[in-house]
C-alpha cells in the first residue's frame, strides 16, 4: 500500500510559517475553512487557537465579526438542486449572526443568495443573488462560449439589501443597469452566470462597491439610481475578488490574474486603484510572481498599521505584507476535508485546506474574548 500522501499540499508545512513581531499588526485572525462543517476559528498571532465556534450549516463562504462582538456568518443551505454545475460550488443561502457560544441569533434564507452577504451592524444584511434570464434577455448577454447556456437559461446577479426582519429594502438588476455591449462575458466563460458579482460592499457615501469577476470589472453602483457611477479601467484588473474602500478613498482589491491582458504567465497581486484617475498607486505580488497565484476565490485587508493581510484562498495560505512588501506574517490552514455533497466533490476531488477571506482584529475589537479565555 502507498505511504506517501498524495495530496501536495498537505504533504507542506501548516500552522504558523513564519512570524516577524515588531512588523506583523497586533490582533488575532478569523478563518472558516470551506470544506469544514461549520467551524470558525480564531487565531493568535502564534497560530494558536483562542476561541472556535461550531455552527450548523458548511461555510457558505466566510465569517466576519461584528461591532457588537456577534459572529456574522454565511451558510450553505441543505438541500438544494444545482441551478448549473458550478452554483454548488459558490452558493450559500443562509446569513445568521451567532453569539460568541455559537448560539445562531438571527437567521435570514434565500436560496438564491450566492458568493457574499454583507453584514451591517444595524441588523441589515447587503448581499448577491440570482434571478433566470431566457429568450431574448438571456440572448442580450454578450460573449461567454456560444451554446453554453443552462439549459437555456443565463442565471443573471441581482443585489439585494433586507431588513432585521427580512424585509427586502432595495433591490438592484444587472440585467436592467449593465450595459451588455460594456460587459461582455470573457470568451471562455460559460453562458451560465453573468456577470458573477464575488463581493458588494457598501461604500461611505452611501453607494456600493461590487466585483464582477467574469467580466473583469470593479464598478461603484449609485444607490440611489442603479447606475454605474464609477468602474476600473479594462485590463486592470483580471478576475478579481473583495474590492474595499480605504480611508483616503482609493480601493484595496485582490486581483487574481485570469486572462490578464498581456501576460503568458499568471500570477496574482493586491492592487490599490486610485479611483480618481483609474490609476494602480500601490500593489504587492510575490519576488517570484508565479509563486503566489489563486486562480479563485482571494481577498485583502489594510491593517491598522498599513499592512495588508492577503488571503491566498485555494492554498489556504493567510499572510501579511508591510507597504514596501516585506512578508511579516504567514500561516497555512492545517484543517483538510474533501466536500461534504457528491456535487462538489465532483468537481473537486481533493481535500482541500481552502478559506474564502481572512479577517484581522485587534484585541479592542473582540471584548468578550478575555471574559471567554
Amino acid at each position: 500500500m502507498p505511504t506517501i500522501d498524495q495530496n501536495s499540499r498537505r504533504r507542506r508545512p501548516t500552522g504558523l510559517i513564519a512570524l516577524d513581531e515588531t512588523a506583523a499588526s497586533e490582533g488575532y485572525t478569523l478563518y472558516a475553512p470551506l470544506t469544514g462543517t461549520g467551524e470558525v476559528h480564531l487565531v493568535d498571532l502564534h497560530g494558536r487557537t483562542v476561541h472556535r465556534w461550531n455552527l450548523p450549516y458548511r461555510p457558505g463562504r466566510h465569517a466576519r465579526l461584528l461591532a457588537d462582538g456577534t459572529l456574522a456568518y454565511n451558510g450553505v443551505l441543505p438541500g438544494e438542486k444545482a441551478l448549473f454545475p458550478m452554483w454548488h460550488k459558490y452558493r450559500g443561502g443562509v446569513m445568521l449572526r451567532a453569539a460568541p457560544d455559537g448560539t445562531v441569533l438571527r437567521e435570514h434564507r434565500d436560496p438564491l443568495q450566492h458568493h457574499d452577504a454583507h453584514h451591517l451592524d444595524d441588523g441589515r444584511i447587503l448581499y448577491t443573488a440570482l434571478e433566470p434570464l431566457a429568450g431574448d434577455e438571456a440572448a442580450a448577454v454578450r460573449g461567454g462560449v456560444p451554446g453554453s447556456e443552462a439549459a437555456g437559461v443565463v442565471w443573471a446577479d441581482t443585489i439585494r439589501e433586507v431588513g432585521p426582519d427580512g424585509e427586502l429594502l432595495w433591490s438592484w438588476r444587472a440585467a436592467e443597469h449593465l450595459d451588455h455591449d460594456s460587459f461582455p462575458l470573457h470568451e471562455a466563460y460559460a453562458r451560465e452566470h453573468w456577470p458573477l458579482i464575488n463581493s458588494v460592499t457598501p461604500l461611505r457615501d452611501g453607494n456600493i462597491l461590487a466585483s464582477l469577476r467574469s467580466v473583469s470589472a470593479v464598478v461603484v453602483i449609485s444607490r440611489e439610481t442603479g447606475e454605474i457611477l464609477w468602474r476600473s479601467r479594462p485590463g486592470t484588473v483580471s478576475q478579481q475578488h473583495a474590492p474595499t474602500e480605504l480611508d483616503d478613498g482609493r480601493f484595496l482589491v485582490f486581483d487574481n490574474g485570469v486572462f490578464r491582458p498581456g501576460h503568458d504567465v499568471p500570477y496574482s497581486r493586491v492592487v490599490e486603484i486610485d479611483r480618481t484617475d483609474g490609476e494602480i498607486v500601490w500593489e504587492y505580488h510575490d519576488p517570484a510572481r508565479e509563486f503566489f497565484f489563486a486562480p479563485f476565490m482571494g481577498s485583502a485587508q489594510r491593517l491598522p498599521n498599513g499592512n495588508t493581510l492577503v488571503t491566498d484562498s485555494p492554498s489556504g495560505r493567510l499572510f501579511e505584507v508591510t507597504k514596501d512588501g516585506y512578508l511579516c506574517w504567514e500561516y497555512v490552514v492545517p484543517y483538510f476535508a474533501g466536500y461534504g455533497e457528491s456535487e462538489v466533490r465532483g468537481l473537486f476531488p481533493s481535500e482541500p485546506n481552502a478559506v474564502f477571506r481572512a479577517y484581522r482584529y485587534t484585541a479592542a475589537e473582540i471584548p468578550w474574548l478575555e471574559e471567554t479565555a
